[in-house]
């Protein structure tokens, strides 16, 4: 394959457009790899509808839930970033976050690298001139190359785990970091009960996390019943609240009933919606701890109660993304959790093509389905 199909997008709004660029030489620090699947990110329908808070490059290539297959690798790249052997054929994710390893905020604060002062971060289309990623996932194919950019991460899936189900390790991670805040600030321990804000593809897999992780009762607050509370029930959700009609009193109201008079031990918003944190807070009992992980833009929302903070005496932490040490984590919950979740549910298949991308994007966007996942490569994917 001398020429390679990638998706591209001209701006906010535009459909996509499949072009052909060069198949790339592969220098000795670098992988290409075969793109099985990859996954439809809120990330992803935030640029396409404008909300992204700084400039971008367009056209490029979205997608970074993504997992291949190695077709042609250099000689010096020989082991993943956990020391697994890395050859033609291994199965491989690359996060879209990958601190360098090197800056000041990795060397003394290793548990909040995910805010290195230099990242390997989304690659070309968060604007940086220099990509670890030549494309994003959305392709047949994509480029790492760890002499350009030592900062990227490369790590080698179980050998029998599907690409389909390695996709969702990326995902899944961010989730789990957030439970590990929140356990390291004491708001968080075995047989609590978690309410999660926001039945989407990262609140889904809280519940995931959660239930992993020791919690003790989940309960989901979000909409539609079909196909997402459905499902969040499938996944071990023990309640669900429908959002759909009801006042924020009324959405209050049902989960303290269910959970409790006092309220719940820990609420996450993984929604992004801007009242979650006014109605989430409410929802907790006095004490308890709120974890945000779903705002990372500016919705203009009004903290009309935010002072509850101070007199419910409760903890608030904000959780975004992960750090290099948290990908091999997520990669190994997802492997030994697999049998005992519905994750094949979780996904809809598209074709790569443009009316396949369109129709995956619109899906995500109009919440038809869990998650929208591109598969330029069926053969591989399963």
């Amino acid at each position: 394959m001398q020429q390679i199909r990638v998706a591209t997008f001209d701006g906010p709004g535009a459909p996509p457009v499949i072009r052909t660029v060069p198949r790339p030489r592969v220098p000795a620090k670098a992988a290409l790899f075969s793109v099985g699947a990859c996954g439809v990110c809120g990330t992803d329908l935030h640029i396409l509808a404008g909300h992204w808070p700084k400039p971008l490059p367009w056209p490029f290539t979205l997608g970074h839930e993504v997992a291949g297959v190695i077709e042609e690798i250099g000689p010096e790249l020989t082991h993943d970033y956990m020391g697994n052997k890395l050859e033609v054929g291994a199965k491989i994710m690359i996060p879209p976050l990958m601190p360098c390893g090197e800056c000041y905020y990795c060397r003394h604060y290793p548990e909040t690298a995910n805010k290195c002062l230099t990242p390997v971060y989304y690659g070309r289309y968060l604007g940086f001139e220099k990509a670890p990623h030549l494309w994003g996932g959305w392709a047949e194919m994509e480029y790492v190359d760890l002499g350009m950019l030592p900062g990227t991460k490369v790590y080698r899936l179980p050998d029998d785990m599907p690409l389909w189900l390695g996709t969702l390790a990326e995902p899944l991670t961010s989730c789990m970091r957030a439970f590990k805040r929140a356990a390291r600030a004491g708001g968080f321990e075995a047989g609590d009960t978690v309410v999660i804000q926001g039945s989407g593809p990262i609140g889904v897999l809280g519940i995931v996390a959660a239930r992993e992780m020791g919690a003790g009762r989940v309960v989901m607050v979000g909409a539609p019943e079909n196909p997402r509370l459905a499902l969040c029930r499938k996944f071990g959700a023990e309640a669900t609240v429908d959002i759909t009609g009801k006042t924020a009193e009324q959405r209050i109201g049902e989960v303290r009933e269910i959970v409790g008079g006092f309220g719940a031990d820990l609420v996450m918003d993984c929604s992004g919606h801007p009242t979650a944190g006014p109605e989430g807070i409410e929802m907790l009992r006095d004490g308890g701890t709120y974890v945000e992980m779903g705002q990372f833009t500016d919705a203009g929302a009004i903290m009309t109660n935010w002072h509850r903070i101070c007199t419910k005496d409760i903890n608030v932490l904000g959780s975004w993304a992960f750090t290099a040490d948290d990908i091999w984590d997520g990669i190994m919950m997802l492997n030994r959790a697999r049998d005992r979740y519905p994750f094949a549910e979780f996904q809809m298949r598209f074709p790569f093509s443009e009316q396949g991308i369109g129709d995956a994007i619109a899906a995500a966007r109009e919440m038809r389905c869990l998650k929208a996942t591109i598969v330029p490569r069926p053969d591989l994917v399963d």
